[in-house]
C-alpha cells in the first residue's frame, strides 16, 4: 500500500484488538518518528503496552469511547499554534505509515487520561493530544463528505489538475469532529496558501497540518511551493 492509497483506506478506529504490534513495525514507526522530530523540532513519542491512558474507570463522552487501546503516540511539541501545525503535519505522516503497515489509528484530543510517567514533556513543550494505534476490531467507516472543493479551495481557471488532486486528498484528512475548518488558495507562480478558519471547537492548526500533508502527497511537491 502506498501513502496515497493509505489516505483513502485510513479511517478513525476506536475499538482495538488485544494484539501486540510486531517489533519490526514498532521499529519502522520509531524510525519515522525520529525523522519527524528532527525535521519538525518536535518531541513525538511512541508508547507501547500502556493501557492506563484509555483504561477502565475513565468517564468519557460516548463520542470518544475507546476500547482496547494500549499503544499510542504522545504528541509532545513546542507550545503555540506553530507547534500545533507541525504536530498535525508530522503526526499524520506517522499515521499513514502505520496504515501501510496494516495498523489502525485515531487522533485523540481530549478523551484520554494523561499518564505523565509514560512520556516526557520538557520546558516550553506541551502535550497536544495522542494518536491511538493498534489492530482495529474493524477498519472504521468513511465520514460522509461534508464539504466540497468550492468550500475549502480558491483557484483561478483553469484549475491545475495537481491542485484538484491536492484538495481531494485534503478533504479526506481527519479533523476534529470532522469540522474541516481550512482553506487552500492558489496564488501566482504556483504558490499555495493554506490557512485556518474560525472554529468554536479549536484544534484548527493541528487539522491544517494534517490537511497540508495530505495535499502535499497528492499534489506533488514538485508542482508547487507553500506560501
Amino acid at each position: 500500500m502506498t501513502l496515497q492509497e493509505a489516505i483513502i483506506a485510513r479511517h478513525s478506529v476506536r475499538k482495538f484488538l488485544d494484539k501486540p504490534i510486531e517489533a519490526e513495525k514498532v521499529k519502522a514507526m520509531q524510525l519515522c518518528i525520529d525523522e519527524c522530530n528532527h525535521a519538525g523540532g518536535l518531541h513525538l513519542q511512541l508508547i507501547t503496552d500502556e493501557p492506563v491512558a484509555f483504561g477502565n474507570g475513565i468517564d468519557l463522552p460516548k463520542y470518544g469511547k475507546f476500547e482496547g487501546v494500549s499503544n499510542y503516540i504522545a504528541l509532545v511539541a513546542p507550545k503555540g499554534s506553530a507547534g500545533d501545525e507541525l504536530t498535525g503535519y508530522y503526526g499524520e505522516k506517522v499515521v499513514l505509515l502505520a496504515q501501510t503497515l496494516g495498523l489502525n489509528s485515531c487522533w485523540v484530543g481530549l478523551t484520554f487520561k494523561k499518564v505523565k510517567t509514560a512520556y516526557s514533556v520538557a520546558q516550553g513543550e506541551e502535550l497536544k493530544g495522542v494518536i491511538a494505534l493498534g489492530y482495529g476490531a474493524t477498519q472504521g467507516n468513511q465520514h460522509p463528505q461534508k464539504k466540497s472543493f468550492a468550500d475549502v479551495a480558491k483557484a483561478p481557471e483553469p484549475v491545475p489538475a495537481w491542485f484538484v488532486r491536492g484538495i481531494e486528498a485534503a478533504l479526506l484528512a481527519p479533523t476534529a469532529v470532522n469540522q474541516q475548518k481550512f482553506e487552500f488558495v492558489l496564488r501566482p507562480d504556483n504558490h499555495v496558501e493554506a490557512k485556518t478558519k474560525f472554529s468554536f471547537i479549536g484544534y484548527t492548526h493541528i487539522d491544517l497540518g494534517i490537511a497540508k500533508y495530505h495535499f502535499e502527497l497528492a499534489a506533488g511537491k514538485e508542482n508547487f511551493n507553500w506560501k
